[in-house]
């Protein structure tokens, strides 16, 4: 007998939840795949949210802080990049270079207004692209231990090696690594997790990362709104050495913070502390 498979029943659930609070499932059509976006109504006063997530997650893995973030913000977006989540599968290998092309164009498309860009990871990469290309779109930038840096061989080798998930322990220990603890559903979810590492977008996006995929400093020097660093004490999968970077490369004006009791995916360890420092953050930059 097949066991029934957690992570897309989870996915399912959450979205039903995110449904119940107006938050809706949409499309875009972008050159590469139909993406798929959560986007709803909020019951606040700041600008639009847009939240973007890391290989191999999706948006309803920000369930919990959509839902908080809801009740500070005019309007809450979540879409799900070519090959994760409920987006198709793209129609040409997923590549860093098209990767950040076809997200342009789905902000392009779901954005009228200048929105706060909150991104993880990978989503934090493509945070920063979308702010260096669309600054007038960008009215605070939130960068949750980011992808996005210039690597070093070694460290990237590193970094793919994590991904490399071949048996359910490999898995659980990608996931000691990305929780500030270990999550005790970590032996129940592994299997689907070995699952969604292969992924053909997620297969495709790994082999063609190289160490210069990341932001230039002159790059990240172009960015002038406000920013907002998150780099939690217990992050252990990327290296340590993308935290010097951006320290050392983003604008004088980021603010630059290494909060406790937070790992890799601050919305995982602390989704109530994450949203209150987002709001923070932007409230105190509306003046």
């Amino acid at each position: 007998m097949l066991r029934p498979r957690l992570l897309p029943a989870f996915e399912r659930i959450s979205r039903y939840r995110l449904r119940k609070r107006g938050i809706q499932s949409r499309f875009v059509e972008t050159d590469i795949a139909k993406m798929h976006v959560l986007d709803g109504k909020g019951h606040g006063s700041l600008p639009p949210i847009v939240v973007l997530h890391g290989i191999t997650s999706s948006s309803v893995a920000f369930g919990p802080l959509l839902a908080l973030l809801q009740k500070h913000t005019r309007r809450i977006i979540a879409p799900d990049a070519p090959g994760h989540g409920f987006s198709e599968v793209p129609r040409v290998p997923l590549q860093p270079e098209n990767l950040l092309e076809n997200m342009t164009s789905a902000l392009d498309q779901l954005l009228d207004e200048p929105a706060i860009v909150v991104g993880n990871s990978l989503g934090g990469a493509i945070a920063l692209h979308y702010a260096a290309t669309r600054p007038e779109r960008v009215r605070n930038l939130v960068l949750l231990s980011p992808a996005g840096a210039l690597w070093s061989e070694e460290d990237l080798k590193r970094l793919l090696r994590a991904f490399r998930m071949e048996s359910p322990r490999d898995a659980r220990n990608f996931l000691n690594t990305i929780y500030h603890r270990k999550p005790w559903f970590a032996p129940l979810i592994a299997a689907d997790l070995v699952h969604s590492s292969k992924r053909p977008a997620v297969g495709s996006l790994l082999e063609s990362a190289t160490p210069n995929s990341g932001a230039t400093p002159e790059q990240l020097a172009t960015l002038k709104m406000p920013i907002l660093f998150w780099w939690g004490r217990s992050e252990r999968l990327l290296p340590a050495n993308d935290f010097t970077y951006f320290s050392k490369h983003l604008p004088k004006h980021a603010i630059i913070e290494r909060p406790e009791g937070i790992g890799h995916c601050p919305h995982f360890d602390d989704p109530r502390g994450t949203c209150r420092r987002i709001v923070e953050f932007a409230q105190s930059n509306m003046l």
